[in-house]
């Protein structure tokens, strides 16, 4: 289903590479409807500067007397979740956000620039890992989260102990809790963190994946290709459950915009969902990339293959929060699976696992013959 609607979206990026002159739609940006800004994020000039970003797009500021952010829950969980989605809070991330932890498969470390996220996704991870109603919190003691990381160097646990991507070298990865692209406009916090691990002298590599395409503040940085932005990306008939996004081809043409600029790439593919026709739908994801994306020089290409997967309590918040959702979510037809906290899971059956894994260990090689898999889960 669904198949034959990517083909204009093909064709269309096919003329735009062959003649080179794109227009671009403009990005989407996030404009929160009102910004709390705490006393302590008041401290750094970095909070400072949030805060001036906010006003000049004449975002309704809070001062807040107190550092804690209370009084976000309203009686209707709906307006709840709809005041959080549209408020972004200035705090200081507290002292646990410095003591980086590991992020198998992903990465080394995981380095939190925000957490929470403007996107408004059916099959949000995040619904089960935060606490409270969904605002997005920016954190303006950036200087002590970057401090943090540069005290984690050669101490990694997962990509630097792999045979398969010790080239990587410490890896750090923004974006477990947030989309930092998505609200970069606002922030400015993932610019700094790509100017800080351009001039590190050692091994390192900083990752980040988004759903959105405002990348023109990041082309010109100095990141000494010490930074691999991925773009998460699904078949077109899912992209539905993406609401607040930027589409699919805007995605694909960002990645490649930060390709010329020198940046290390990658395509998150997630969440793979055996829908109907899935083969088809997918056969042409992979296609629309290898059309967008071309060969170009220095071209570095990672891929990450993520299936849908979620848990009792996540089925729960997000049922609260898209009560008319079509996202299937039967526990009836997954396979519970044991998480390291010992939390159960449910994923796909392991017949319909191979069976999709398969299916992109055979097209991948075909369609995008330079990329490197990472890793399948």
């Amino acid at each position: 289903m669904g198949v034959l609607s990517a083909e204009p979206l093909s064709n269309r990026s096919a003329n735009q590479n062959t003649e080179r002159t794109v227009t671009l739609p403009r990005p989407k940006l996030w404009r929160p409807k009102r910004v709390l800004v705490t006393p302590a994020a008041l401290e750094w000039e970095h909070g400072h500067a949030m805060l001036a970003r906010a006003e000049a797009l004449g975002c309704e500021v809070v001062r807040l007397k107190a550092n804690r952010l209370v009084g976000l829950a309203d009686e209707d969980p709906r307006r709840t979740y709809g005041d959080a989605k549209s408020t972004l809070a200035i705090v200081v991330a507290p002292p646990t956000k410095l003591r980086l932890q590991p992020i198998p498969p992903s990465a080394d470390w995981r380095l939190d620039l925000a957490e929470g996220c403007p996107a408004h996704c059916q099959y949000c991870y995040l619904a089960g890992s935060l606490s409270g109603p969904p605002v997005t919190r920016a954190y303006a003691n950036l200087p002590e989260i970057l401090s943090a990381a540069e005290r984690h160097l050669d101490r990694g646990s997962v990509t630097s102990r792999s045979a398969k991507r010790r080239y990587e070298g410490t890896t750090f990865e923004a974006s477990c809790y947030t989309d930092p692209l998505g609200i970069e406009h606002l922030t400015g916090s993932l610019a700094e963190t790509i100017r800080y691990f351009g001039q590190l002298d050692a091994a390192v590599q900083l990752r980040f994946t988004t759903k959105f395409d405002a990348v023109e503040p990041l082309l010109t940085l100095d990141h000494n290709r010490r930074t691999r932005m991925r773009v998460s990306v699904n078949a077109l008939s899912l992209m539905r459950f993406e609401g607040g996004t930027s589409g699919l081809l805007a995605r694909l043409q960002a990645a490649r915009r930060m390709t010329e600029a020198g940046y290390r790439i990658g395509l998150t593919i997630a969440p793979i969902m055996p829908v109907e026709g899935w083969r088809e739908q997918y056969r042409a994801l992979l296609d629309l990339a290898a059309t967008t994306l071309g060969e170009g020089p220095g071209a570095d290409l990672a891929i990450e293959l993520i299936t849908h997967r979620f848990t009792n309590g996540t089925k729960e918040v997000l049922t609260s929060w898209y009560p008319g959702s079509s996202l299937d979510m039967d526990e009836a037809t997954r396979a519970p699976k044991r998480t390291k906290y010992g939390s159960l899971k449910y994923v796909y059956e392991p017949e319909v696992m191979e069976q999709m894994r398969e299916f992109f260990m055979v097209e991948l090689p075909v369609r995008l013959p330079e990329a490197q898999v990472l890793y399948w889960t």
